[in-house]
């Protein structure tokens, strides 16, 4: 039997209220599959579902879905299909799941696939638990087939950070691991050359005396490069007052 999400008190975020702001530079662009007529728009939004769901300013070749951007371009599934995908795909699970626990898993999900950041901590455990019991897959069907993502984003629209009000955008602030992990991967890094193993790290070096093998000058012919005949032509001026050779 699956354990029931647990209860939790959403809190009144910029999402949830009217909002009356002029429209400007902050102002999220929708991604739309109908409004992709050529080729190139389409690619576009191909590349909005990557820069929203893997968070990256660049996607190496080998991290993309050949497949499925295929079955996108041919209508054979849906954006929301696409963005499911994308978020299930082994290249997400190695750059993001693997390095984070599952509370900041929570975070990013809700950030890159409902658009908005966690209510509280209770939203946090909550979700948490349905990693825990329904794995990442499980978790993520939960999230693209709720009420709240087919109210906002339907089937058609790739996801994006609503109404961002203030402060940075969430691919800003929230990178695919956080501080913990980054402090592990240096630590781990420059372990061998820290400065407390200096010292193991000298004991531990062999010093090689360096030998000098002499050498004779005896068996050295130095051939000889004196000049026996006498040069032939018309001398030339080496006064260095002159600018050209006087003839």
């Amino acid at each position: 039997m699956a354990i029931p999400l647990l209860e939790y008190k959403p809190s009144s975020q910029n999402q949830r209220v009217p909002g009356y702001e002029v429209p400007n530079e902050d102002t999220p662009r929708i991604y739309r599959i109908e409004d992709a007529a050529y080729d190139s728009e389409l690619k576009e939004l191909i590349w909005a579902a990557y820069r929203q769901v893997f968070s990256e300013h660049v996607i190496l070749k080998f991290f993309r879905q050949g497949n499925l951007e295929s079955q996108l371009k041919n209508r054979a599934i849906s954006v929301r299909d696409f963005i499911r995908g994308l978020a299930k795909s082994e290249a997400f699970k190695s750059l993001v799941i693997k390095s984070n626990s599952n509370y900041r898993l929570v975070e990013l999900a809700l950030k890159r696939l409902l658009g908005r950041a966690p209510y509280n901590k209770d939203e946090e455990i909550a979700w948490s638990i349905k990693i825990a019991t329904l794995g990442w897959d499980g978790f993520v069907d939960a999230l693209l087939d709720s009420e709240e993502y087919q109210s906002n984003f339907g089937e058609n629209i790739v996801p994006y950070q609503r109404r961002r009000y203030k402060d940075r955008p969430f691919n800003l602030v929230t990178p695919r691991y956080g501080n913990y992990w980054r402090d592990k991967l240096e630590d781990e890094r420059y372990k061998p050359g820290a400065v407390k193993n200096f010292l193991e790290l000298a004991k531990s070096l062999e010093i090689k005396t360096v030998t000098m093998t002499p050498v004779s000058t005896a068996n050295i012919q130095i051939p000889d490069t004196t000049r026996n005949d006498t040069p032939q032509g018309i001398p030339l001026s080496v006064s260095p007052s002159a600018n050209f050779p006087v003839r």
